[in-house]
């Protein structure tokens, strides 16, 4: 875990010519959230926004977690930056790898360097989107990602993703009348984004996680929906999300 943008030079391997092929390679992800992504997975190149919502306690931070979760396992290296109370012990519970994990809670006003730093030799990088960011900054960045092969997760407003998706409903379980623990959260997760992905879809699943989905018919909704339950050492719901 990277604790400043001053030590990043010992995490990001050094910048090469892009392969014509690490575009069409995808990185894994849960199978609650395979209906959701185009290409059933994260295209290297992309850009995948997550949504925080209204009210800000809206699970997108769980949301990045799952996102996260399946890709670390695989060996992937991810990073996030600019979101202090990202956990590492949550990101542990649900199956991120702390040793391939840099974490840059604070990155300053170099912001954009430490964000394109990242992308240049690490998979997945995440990154909460400050409300000064312009446009023109964003699309470089963007274009850095398509070139390096690099996943850009922005967390918050993004213009221009591939993919945007949002945590707009959820529901706790585990209280009684007056008594009892939150144990999960079932969340309805919406997608929507351009060329592939310009149809909205929406899926409903538990954060602790499933990797049982049942997708409900299309004649029993406007857009496509998936269900799932509860799958033990699932995702964990951490912070302000």
């Amino acid at each position: 875990m990277v604790g400043g943008s001053a030590a990043l030079a010992a995490l990001v391997r050094p910048a090469s010519a892009p392969d014509p092929a690490v575009g069409h390679r995808l990185l894994p992800v849960a199978p609650e959230l395979t209906g959701l992504l185009p290409h059933r997975g994260l295209r290297r190149g992309s850009t995948v926004a997550v949504t925080v919502g209204q009210p800000r306690r809206s699970g997108g931070t769980s949301l990045v977690l799952a996102l996260l979760a399946e890709a670390s396992r695989a060996g992937s290296w991810c990073a996030v930056v600019g979101v202090p109370t990202f956990g590492a012990g949550a990101a542990a519970e649900a199956g991120i790898a702390l040793d391939r994990l840099a974490l840059v809670p604070h990155p300053g006003p170099e912001w954009p360097t430490v964000v394109a730093a990242l992308i240049d030799g690490v998979d997945v990088v995440v990154t909460a989107v400050p409300h000064t960011v312009s446009a023109p900054v964003a699309d470089r960045l963007a274009a850095r990602a398509r070139q390096r092969g690099c996943v850009l997760v922005p967390y918050g407003r993004w213009t221009g993703a591939d993919v945007t998706l949002q945590v707009v409903r959820g529901v706790w379980e585990g209280l009684g009348a007056g008594r009892g623990r939150l144990r999960r959260r079932e969340v309805t997760v919406s997608a929507r984004g351009r060329g592939a992905a310009a149809r909205p879809k929406e899926i409903t699943m538990w954060l602790p996680g499933d990797a049982l989905t049942r997708v409900v018919p299309p004649a029993a909704s406007a857009v496509p929906v998936a269900t799932a339950g509860p799958r033990p050492g699932g995702f964990t719901v951490v912070g302000s999300g």
